[in-house]
């Protein structure tokens, strides 16, 4: 029996991690025993998901690709947290921290990149460490760091407007901080995209809530030992607490150059990856090939093929270098790239369309009757086709419009894809062909989830998902097997809402870590936390254990986070009817405050914008009035008209029900917000048709109870639950509908769809008829949770958590000139 040789890779990343499963498929373990130092404690994990994970829609545990376990199923020895210190071509021995050696027949040298860090004044404390609140943006434990800091931080300042900066500053976001991208270019991504292309996703990300400064140098970092702004070199400066540096990153070449490889941007290899020393190859973000070097992951991939090809003899094959195309997401807009940016007016053909307000924009340039480069922002169904033009080089069609919209009567993703050839690449972030999920439909994965997983398109950063659908459904011959996980109530969860809630009662469940440690085997899912709270509290009342960091930000501090980390404070005013003493109450804390804004909302209330948050206590005991709940999933209020007491038109007393119905069904949680009206008769002036739940007067001194009905981006008349006579028949079927609700509904399902799912035929054979016998304990719960009702706003006088209203940014003076 041939004795194995020793493979040792250097690097645990996507690249190296790659390699490895690249030589198992072809069945590398019979010619290897496989060695991989790692310098990060963990398995190998999806790079490109750490912007998911900071943005609380991962959990750390779900990016793992091949977690530890995977190494010794698989045979491969693995040095995780061992840093190689040198390499000894002599001897062909690697040693690594912890006395740990390996010597080699074959070594890879997978070390990646590093981030690059600006050169600015005062940016490390005297031991050479980053200043508190300072962070690169390249590790799972960067990822770690910076949520934990954010959890305590105000405004984030983001140093680079290329994708990796964006990405940071879109996690930032989402976790509530007032976030600014300093980018030295005039243009954002400015390395992939051009002036017009970069100008319109600047806006649309603005709109988004982030800020930006552009063609600004950043010079000096502001703090002793905590960071508390930034200065420029124009003599401005920014406050902030939290600093995110995502500049650019760097071949990591230290190793090759002590081992004297031959080393320039990156380490020089040939067309079979070879180094210029024997028996070394390299591949990844530390390679030069040809002159050029790679941030992308599709090359990194093709380069993995390439020399697991190459080292167990499968196919002579050689690395031709890769095409600059990539499709992605940046901050949830999708976006693909190709080629060229920049035309040469003098020899190209450029093919445009953009609309700016719809954050759309598409550019081809064509040579010689070839695509060369493209841009295309926004949703393009033709960019696989695109991709495939580009990639091969092809000949286009004369009719150039067929390069940016379907052609008509053939415009599904479905169509096009069905013509590219099995080799395409349909998720760039993972490196899958169209062929491979193919035979994976064939072979049975035939749930959109079900596939992703066995396949992992899809799984990077998302924006292949419909196409990978669309070939699901080609594949399958119409046998598209339903996925289970999406009648989970919460994805973290594997039970649908009536197992759940059988489970929470049946084992006493009251806290969200409780539900996680019994029935999710003791795995939190940060994304499924909010959707506990809610229907424990739902269940249990005033027995519901609150657990704070369940909660979003809103529900946290009882108001409503704005774009700059300022909340906007509503105060109830019970059916729009207010006072005077109300609203000098209203002004002087307005005054006393600052606030930017007052605004009359659509509801009927006052809304005060702009208040810090470690006023938000303060602003509270100055009102001296309860929470309107407008930040919450729950009832919001009930808009009324004037009603019979003063309308000539009046037939119903809507005012005093409206108020009846907000004081009764104040701060009721529910899957989603209700918003209620009371109109005194069908002229309908509060508009009770197109809201969650509206009664309107009728004549006789009857009303009639709408449900299921809304007005915003989706517009449908509510369909009639029941007529009563009475204000208390009303508040009765009222509360019955939102408790049935409140126990049925999906997490985050709005009444008007919630009433079409059940149909209003059934809804009144529960509620009315009581068919199935519910009515009381429906009843009983209500009443329960009105009982357990406590105003929010009075944690002013006793905060839940020593932190809750917590404001840590120092104040930053603007310092002179030069920095």
């Amino acid at each position: 029996m041939q004795q194995k040789q020793r493979l040792v890779i250097i690097g645990n990343g996507m690249a190296g991690a790659r390699l490895i499963e690249e030589v198992i498929a072809r069945q590398g373990q019979r010619l290897f025993d496989i060695t991989v130092f790692g310098e990060e404690p963990y398995g190998n994990y999806n790079r490109i998901l750490l912007s998911s994970v900071l943005a609380g829609t991962h959990n750390p545990r779900d990016i793992f690709i091949n977690p530890l376990e995977w190494y010794r199923e698989h045979n491969v020895t693995l040095h995780a947290g061992s840093r190689v210190k040198r390499i000894d071509p002599t001897t062909q021995t690697v040693y690594a921290e912890n006395d740990i050696t390996a010597s080699y027949d074959t070594l890879v040298i997978a070390t990646g990149s590093t981030p690059f860090i600006p050169p600015l004044q005062n940016l490390h404390t005297a031991d050479g460490t980053l200043q508190e609140g300072i962070y690169t943006y390249r590790t799972l434990d960067d990822c770690t760091s910076m949520i934990n800091s954010a959890s305590t931080a105000r405004k984030a300042a983001v140093i680079g407007g290329g994708l990796l900066g964006l990405e940071a500053a879109r996690g930032l976001l989402n976790r509530g901080l007032e976030v600014h991208v300093i980018h030295i270019s005039p243009h954002l991504m400015n390395i992939q995209l051009d002036a017009p292309a970069s100008q319109i996703l600047k806006e649309m990300l603005e709109r988004m809530g982030v800020h930006f400064a552009l063609a600004k140098n950043t010079v000096a970092v502001l703090g002793n030992g905590k960071i508390t702004g930034l200065a420029f070199a124009d003599g401005t400066t920014l406050e902030c607490d939290l600093c995110v540096l995502a500049a650019g990153i760097r071949p990591n070449v230290s190793l090759a150059q002590q081992a004297g490889l031959l080393v320039e941007k990156g380490i020089i290899v040939n067309d079979d990856l070879t180094c210029s020393l024997p028996n070394i190859y390299a591949l990844g973000e530390c390679v030069q090939h040809r002159g050029r070097t790679y941030g992308l992951i599709a090359p990194l991939w093709e380069q993995a093929r390439c020399l697991a090809d190459l080292l167990t003899g499968t196919a002579p094959t050689t690395y031709q270098g890769s095409k600059d195309s990539t499709k992605l997401k940046v901050m949830g807009v999708e976006l693909a790239v190709m080629g060229e940016k920049e035309h040469h007016p003098e020899q190209d053909e450029i093919v445009t369309y953009a609309e700016p307000t719809r954050g759309i924009y598409k550019k081809l340039i064509l040579r010689g009757g070839k695509l060369v480069g493209a841009i295309m922002l926004g949703d393009s169904p033709t960019t696989p086709r695109l991709l495939q033009l580009f990639d091969r080089g092809e000949i286009i069609p004369e009719n150039r419009a067929e390069l940016l919209f379907p052609i008509a009567g053939d415009s599904s993703a479905a169509t096009t894809l069905k013509d590219l050839p099995d080799s395409t690449q349909i998720c760039n972030c993972n490196g899958v062909s169209k062929g491979e999920i193919v035979a994976a439909v064939k072979s049975g994965k035939r749930s959109l989830k079900v596939l992703c997983e066995a396949t992992r398109a899809g799984t990077g950063c998302g924006s292949c998902k419909p196409q990978v659908q669309a070939l699901l459904e080609l594949a399958s011959d119409g046998l598209v097997v339903d996925d289970p996980s999406l009648h989970y109530y919460v994805p973290g969860v594997p039970l649908t809402k009536p197992q759940l809630i059988a489970a929470i009662k049946e084992q006493q469940l009251r806290s969200v870590s409780a539900v996680f440690q019994a029935l999710a085997n003791g795995k939190e899912d940060l994304g499924s936390k909010a959707g506990l709270a809610s229907l424990l509290k739902t269940i249990w009342g005033k027995d519901y254990e609150d657990e704070r960091d369940a909660r979003f930000i809103n529900d946290r501090v009882h108001a409503n986070i704005q774009n700059n980390g300022t909340f906007s404070v509503v105060p109830r005013i019970y059916g729009g009817i207010t006072s005077p003493d109300q609203l000098r109450r209203i002004a002087d804390a307005a005054d006393k405050y600052n606030v930017p804004m007052v605004k009359i909302t659509g509801g009927q209330r006052i809304d005060l914008l702009g208040v810090p948050k470690d006023k938000l206590p303060d602003i509270w005991r100055d009102l001296d009035m309860p929470s309107g709940h407008a930040y919450t999933k729950a009832f919001r209020t009930c808009k009324t008209c004037v009603g019979s007491d003063f309308c000539r038109y009046g037939l119903g007393d809507s005012t005093a029900l409206g108020i009846e119905i907000e004081q009764r069904f104040q701060g009721v949680e529910a899957p989603h917000k209700m918003k209620l009206a009371a109109s005194g008769c069908p002229r309908n002036c509060a508009e009770s048709t197109t809201k969650d739940i509206g009664v309107v007067a009728i004549e006789g001194g009857k009303w009639e109870i709408y449900i299921g009905g809304g007005a915003g981006s989706r517009v449908r008349k509510g369909d009639i639950l029941c007529t009563v006579d009475t204000h208390a028949e009303a508040l009765l079927y009222i509360g019955r509908f939102i408790q049935y609700y409140r126990e049925h509904a999906r997490y985050l399902e709005r009444t008007y769809d919630f009433v079409e799912r059940m149909r209003v035929e059934y809804l009144r054979q529960i509620l009315i008829e009581d068919s199935e016998g519910i009515c009381q304990r429906l009843d009983e719960e209500m009443q329960a949770t009105i009982d357990a009702y406590v105003d929010p706003w009075q944690e002013a006088a006793q905060p839940a958590t020593p932190t809750q209203f917590a404001q840590t940014l120092d104040v930053v003076a603007k310092i002179p000139a030069p920095y």
